[in-house]
């Protein structure tokens, strides 16, 4: 599956600005077996760990979250940029290359009992994963992991997950 994987991802140059190689997944998505074994891959390292929530991170993060949530039998938690959640929001800033980003999660999502995983397509500079996992923990529930479809090793994403377990299908 990952020879299939790696032939369906599609680099395409200079986007979403120059400079930056953006890894396509949507060819993937236009394959429902690929995208039926690509969730399925993702969710079986977790099948016996407990997991009772997955928390995804949008816009990518929800396409494969739901899927993988479905499988384990658990909830799905989305995990948005700010004023995109109808209800009482907790929210996480972290830190950009240049500025800030947040993200925000319902205030009623997660209990102190709470076993997740967090889910997100590309695992880049680590930022975005690294503040769900914070934002996760401040509600009071574990982070058991992280996983993604992509790493892209060289952005050493990893280092901000450190002493976290991650997953990742595909590595660049």
């Amino acid at each position: 599956m990952i020879e299939q994987l790696r032939h369906a991802i599609r680099d395409v140059p200079d986007f979403p600005k120059p400079g930056i190689v953006f890894k396509d997944i949507t060819p993937i998505l236009a394959d429902a077996e690929l995208f039926e074994q690509v969730t399925t891959a993702m969710a079986e390292p977790f099948v016996e760990e407990g997991i009772t929530h997955v928390v995804a991170i949008e816009s990518r993060g929800f396409i494969l979250g739901a899927p993988i949530a479905q499988a384990l039998g658990v909830a799905f938690v989305p995990v948005r940029k700010p004023g995109k959640l109808p209800n009482r929001t907790v929210r996480e800033e972290y830190k950009l290359e240049y500025g800030t980003d947040a993200l925000e999660m319902h205030a009623d999502a997660l209990g102190t009992d709470a076993q997740v995983l967090i889910v997100d397509d590309v695992l880049a500079t680590g930022g975005t994963a690294a503040a769900a996992c914070r934002l996760t923990e401040r509600m009071g529930a574990t982070v058991v992991a992280c996983t993604f479809l992509i790493e892209l090793s060289f952005l050493t994403g990893r280092a901000a997950l450190e002493g976290r377990r991650y997953e990742a299908l595909i590595r660049y």
